[in-house]
């Protein structure tokens, strides 16, 4: 049999399908656009990712046995509001991840209803771009639209409902709204009160592996695909690529460099950060993680090579980085402001200790050295609760930079794991359709079956340390600079 992953991002659907032992038989990609409406906003038409995705299925499957594609399921990008009528049609464009417009809800979240409260509802507290914060903002600045809402879903959940007509989400995406309590993974009576909305607003939650339906009948014509194919719920990106990777069951790891980057790190346990830097959160596997969440990664040295210094020779940029642990420029990597941990929407991107013989190389290398550093901000709080992590898996874009890796691994000093397949969400959403069809009895199973290590880069004792001392360094700039951020806006 075969399975669809549909992995949703920022930038375009990813669409890969895998045969029952894990072999990847094609992948597809379609672009879709993204607005930005004014300053720190992000948005997207649901019906965009609809249209792509119906294009990417198609293309995918033209050479296959479509009879033989047994389910299909997601990963997606996280926290996105996606809200419908009666009707079941998109009000207004989602607002993504990755939008700043809900400073004041947010801070009314964390300083008025307290993030004391919000911990013990949902297990995290607010950030600007969660899901709670967004319905706050649309509840006061359109209200026309707020009382129009009969659905809430994340974006990944409307494709899901455009191919079964279920109102459905999981646990892992899910735990990203301020709305669940993901503890006892449910809806939190007191945060859906908190916002205004009732229970049936809400999608049904299911674990990340279970059927949620199957094609409907108009849908299945259209693909071409067989009527019971399994819908399987799917997972957030980042528990998606974790599965993809492998991530799961107790203490593994996973770094994501993605348009976003995140430490994911898996637990059979519920827990908490007391300080709230990490996000506790549901897991695809059925279990948790903590993740620490950076808004900008690979689309920094996105940004600096196209935008800034005009090229697409990645590499050959990469190529002029020498000295390793001996740069003097720093970057802090805030180009959408900030999640972990810092939580400041309104911190920006900033470059420190340009002297006249900085170079583009040395730029470069900042770019790069800051997203590490900002990663290991998020990797210190992991450790400060006790947990050991020593060896980390590696998926994403910026994954497939050698350079990149290298520093991953000294400036955290842990080994990095390579696997086969870089896939993240896509891999990670065919495996949970094979799993919903039996193929394997767990995520685990499936992940001990079909991931496979294929390198792994060692952390150099000399340079390590040397990082070490350019980390201590990189972390005293944010707080000297922070003030600084709400002033120039």
């Amino acid at each position: 049999m075969l399975y669809i992953g549909v992995d949703l991002g920022t930038s375009a659907v990813k669409l890969l399908l895998m045969s029952k032992d894990g072999k990847i038989q094609k992948i597809v990609s379609k672009e879709y656009p993204i607005s930005f409406p004014n300053p720190g906003w992000s948005e997207q038409k649901p019906e965009d990712w609809w249209e792509k995705t119906v294009e990417g299925i198609k293309e995918l499957t033209a050479e296959c046995d479509k009879s033989q594609v047994a389910g299909i399921s997601f990963g997606g990008q996280m926290h996105g509001l996606v809200i419908l009528d009666s009707q079941d049609q998109v009000i207004r464009p989602a607002i993504l991840w990755n939008d700043g417009r809900t400073g004041k809800e947010t801070n009314y979240l964390n300083e008025v209803i307290g993030k004391e409260k919000l911990s013990e509802y949902t297990a995290n507290i607010a950030f600007a771009g969660f899901t709670a914060p967004k319905i706050l903002w649309v509840k006061e600045n359109e209200p026309e639209n707020f009382a129009r809402i009969s659905k809430i879903m994340l974006p990944k959940d409307y494709l899901a409902y455009k191919l079964s007509g279920v109102h459905c989400s999981d646990y892992s995406d899910a735990s990203g709204m301020l709305l669940m309590d993901v503890k006892n993974k449910c809806w939190s009576g007191e945060m859906l009160n908190i916002c205004g909305i009732r229970e049936e607003q809400m999608p049904r939650l299911y674990e990340s592996y279970e059927t949620v339906g199957t094609l409907k009948r108009e849908v299945a014509e259209e693909l071409g695909l067989p009527e019971n194919c399994k819908i399987a719920a799917g997972a957030g990106d980042n528990a998606a690529a974790a599965v993809g990777t492998g991530t799961v069951g107790d203490g593994m790891c996973n770094i994501s460099l993605g348009t976003s980057g995140t430490i994911f790190i898996s637990s059979k346990e519920f827990g908490v950060d007391k300080y709230n830097a990490l996000h506790a959160f549901a897991h695809a596997d059925g279990h948790y993680h903590l993740m620490g969440c950076m808004l900008s990664a690979a689309s920094c040295n996105k940004w600096w090579m196209d935008e800034i210094i005009g090229t697409a020779d990645y590499a050959g940029e990469q190529g002029k980085i020498e000295n390793l642990g001996e740069n003097h420029v720093y970057f802090l990597p805030y180009l959408m402001g900030e999640r972990s941990p810092h939580n400041n929407p309104d911190a920006r991107g900033t470059f420190i200790g340009l002297t006249m013989d900085s170079t583009r190389a040395d730029m470069t290398q900042a770019v790069l050295e800051g997203v590490a550093f900002a990663i290991r901000d998020s990797f210190e709080v992991a450790k400060s609760l006790g947990i050991k992590i020593e060896r980390t898996k590696i998926c994403g874009g910026g994954a497939k930079s050698p350079l990149w890796k290298k520093m991953i691994a000294n400036i955290l000093n842990i080994k990095v794991d390579v696997i086969a397949s870089e896939e993240g969400p896509a891999m990670g959403g065919a495996m949970l359709a094979a799993v919903a069809n039996g193929e394997y009895a767990s995520v685990e199973e499936a992940a001990e079956a079909i991931v496979k290590v294929v390198d792994t880069v060692e952390p150099e004792p000399a340079l390590a340390v040397k990082y070490d001392e350019r980390y201590k360094k990189f972390a005293k700039i944010y707080p000297a600079v922070k003030n600084l951020f709400s002033e120039i806006l």
